[in-house]
């Protein structure tokens, strides 16, 4: 058999032959020809072990083995494979169960065919996107990295964030601290943690966000207190630093720390030692400091906020995570990873998408990074009903972030001067014309019908455009 070119295969799985055989039908007189029926849901398991499947659709009520016993072992075991389940079972309770088990969709018998054979493309799809990610995670990671599994919280296929792996794994098992910058939303923890399960440390990984604490609490959730170490200090208190012993602890927003609080943090990476609250004997620390912050660091020194000497200590290895506007290809992995976990989290099935979204949220900067990306893709589930998901919501967010009041222009201002330098002089309608739908097209990759979306016009007029500036 050569999985590389057959088709998924839709495994139909029901005691009752004649709805096999019905069902078996429908769907190859829409085209969907490989189709394997089995009357005993027994033999289920060992016939995935050998087969190529793409979606089960599977009846509940059977003998031997119940669709309810083989749910939670299918998505256990075969978690890339979509489960249907379709029964005559119209019970809101049962199909609440089913889909927090992890079924795909509950469909209730007699089933509209439409329907039915649109749910299982729909899943057919899915399961097609899911073997394309990983085949190209397989590809990237296998071949530069030995342990590719630390990163899987990470859905990227950048070769930056590639470059970014493997020098983590290359200083992972240091014990020497490490600074991760980028922009707010760019995924520093999931680095941190990262770096934390390559390090070989058997501790905990403790992550505490240090902005806006002043230098009191800071010290007193990092290090601890002695009881009657100060007014309502009724016990003892171990301290985050604790917990950490023979892990890593993570300071999240260090760019924030009060100054008085960076002297502490710098006494305990020189001496790995600190003092708890109300206590004169230091206490040894063995935990790994991974600190991160939005904020760029030399500026703060510039500016007198950050001290020099504690940079110095904490940038032994710096990592530095790019924005999502500078791993662009890293949006429809995103998309879809957001989309499956937002309809897992709402027991939802995953909505069919416009191919328009893809080229609205390529178009679009993202100040918020990847967390503004998943929040645009929770807010659009949240508000869909039926059929294909509406780009409404996303629209409305990229278009309340550009939205600015009115300015006057001149020439020598950044919009205008950036005509200037791209045609070397004020270009002609005609010219802007020429390039704005070349721009268009490119970025839907030559689909028109996507390209005439952006550009807010029909495609009839694109086509027009097209022909006049003799665009193949």
């Amino acid at each position: 058999m050569n999985t590389e070119v057959e088709v998924p295969a839709v495994f139909l799985v029901d005691d009752e032959e004649p709805i096999l055989a019905s069902t078996r039908t429908l769907l190859r007189s829409h085209g969907i020809d490989n189709v394997t029926t089995l009357q005993d849901s027994r033999a289920l398991l060992p016939a995935l072990q050998n087969c190529r499947c793409g979606v089960i659709v599977l009846d509940l009520f059977m003998p031997h083995l119940s669709g309810q016993e083989l749910l939670p072992l299918l998505c256990r075991d075969f978690p890339e494979i979509p489960v249907l389940i379709m029964t005559a079972a119209d019970e809101v309770q049962l199909a609440v169960e089913c889909m927090r088990a992890g079924a795909y969709d509950y469909l209730v018998k007699p089933v509209e065919n439409a329907r039915f054979v649109g749910v299982v493309r729909r899943a057919l799809e899915s399961f097609s996107m899911k073997e394309q990610i990983g085949r190209l995670k397989e590809k990237l990671f296998d071949q530069r990295l030995e342990h590719a599994e630390a990163f899987a919280e990470i859905v990227t296929a950048s070769p930056k964030m590639l470059n970014i792996f493997s020098y983590i794994e290359a200083v992972a098992n240091l014990r020497q601290p490490v600074l991760i910058t980028g922009e707010t939303g760019t995924g520093k923890e999931l680095v941190a943690r990262a770096v934390h399960r390559l390090s070989g440390l058997e501790g905990a990984f403790v992550p505490i966000n240090v902005a806006g604490l002043d230098d009191h609490f800071f010290a007193d959730t990092l290090f601890g207190h002695k009881k009657g170490a100060f007014t309502g200090a009724d016990g003892h208190r171990a301290g985050l630093i604790t917990q950490a012993a023979g892990g890593t602890l993570f300071l999240d927003e260090i760019g924030d720390l009060k100054e008085a609080s960076q002297v502490k943090l710098l006494r305990l990476l020189q001496q790995r030692e600190y003092h708890p609250l109300g206590s004169d004997l230091a206490k040894k620390s063995d935990a790994r400091i991974i600190v991160a912050t939005h904020r760029n660091p030399r500026e703060q020194i510039q500016s007198g906020n950050f001290r020099k000497d504690l940079f110095y200590r904490l940038c032994a290895h710096h990592i530095h995570v790019p924005p999502l506007r500078q791993r662009r290809g890293d949006i429809p992995l995103l998309l879809n990873y957001f989309m499956a976990n937002a309809a897992c989290e709402m027991n939802r099935p995953v909505p069919s998408l416009p191919p328009e979204l893809l080229a609205l949220l390529s178009g679009h900067d993202f100040p918020g990074n990847v967390r503004e990306l998943e929040g645009m893709v929770f807010d659009a589930l949240a508000r869909h009903r039926d059929g294909t998901l509406s780009l409404a919501s996303f629209r409305a967010a990229i278009g309340s972030q550009k939205a600015k009041p009115p300015v006057s222009v001149s020439p020598d201002q950044p919009a205008i001067g950036s005509l200037y330098q791209l045609f070397g002089r004020f270009p002609t309608l005609r010219e802007l014309d020429r390039y704005l739908v070349g721009a268009a097209m490119t970025l839907a990759q030559d689909n028109q019908g996507v390209a005439a979306s952006l550009l807010g016009i029909s495609r009839q007029a694109l086509n027009q455009r097209l022909r006049r500036n003799n665009r193949k």
